[in-house]
């Protein structure tokens, strides 16, 4: 396997160090208060609204199906060519991706069919994985693979009794930690859900964190 030397050699998940230094004065529980102010959020939004969407089909002119998706700041780029070797994120992110459109594609039609999708990050402010599921979904129709229904995908932020929907960059790195002091019994942590909403079904649920089983059932019923 083709190595790249450029890549500095490192953890592939750290946590800023000025979280843990004299410079940084908020404590956790602080900088998370900050975010959600009178109810709402640091772009204005609502606890459980959504980012505004944009999506294009057709950005690549190589490849048969492409699509391009910005989630507030968030962009992405679904194109056909690799572009560097995947870190241990990117892996386990392939792979959520490659289980949640499965389901969506008509695989019994084409039992030696192989679709390849690469999912190129232009910029991450939060919500990356449900923003490149649903762009895949619409990269696969537009290159006229036969499927059952449209994926759309989103993410959800918990952290203690608050949700949020769409979570950008910093509230979910608040949301995948831990901020109080009894960190047992306090609920943090990001769901990522996959959607056929004309059928009905779920076609991958993937969580982290620390989640009460009480606030799983309910993202369920209202994702």
């Amino acid at each position: 396997m083709p190595i790249d030397h450029k890549r500095i050699n490192g953890p592939d998940e750290t946590v800023p160090y000025t979280l843990f230094t004299k410079l940084n004065t908020q404590s956790l529980s602080q900088q998370f208060n900050k975010l959600i102010c009178n109810g709402k959020r640091s772009d204005c939004r609502m606890p459980v609204e959504h980012r505004k969407i944009f999506l294009k089909t057709g950005v690549v002119s190589q490849a048969k199906g492409s699509a391009y998706i910005e989630l507030g700041k968030t962009k992405v780029i679904l194109c056909k060519r690799r572009l560097h070797q995947q870190d241990a994120e990117e892996k386990q992110y392939s792979a959520i991706m490659k289980q949640s459109l499965e389901s969506t594609v008509c695989r019994h039609e084409f039992p030696n069919f192989q679709v390849d999708i690469y999912a190129l990050v232009l910029h991450n402010d939060g919500s990356a994985l449900s923003a490149a599921i649903t762009a895949a979904g619409l990269a696969l129709s537009h290159a006229g693979v036969p499927m059952y229904d449209l994926i759309t995908s989103v993410t959800l932020g918990l952290q203690q009794n608050m949700k949020l929907l769409d979570p950008n960059f910093a509230e979910q790195g608040l949301c995948e930690m831990p901020i109080s002091s009894n960190s047992e019994n306090d609920n943090h942590g990001i769901i990522t859900i996959s959607m056929l909403h004309t059928h009905e079904q779920i076609s991958q649920f993937y969580q982290s964190g620390n989640i009460s089983l009480e606030d799983l059932n309910d993202s369920l019923k209202n994702p």
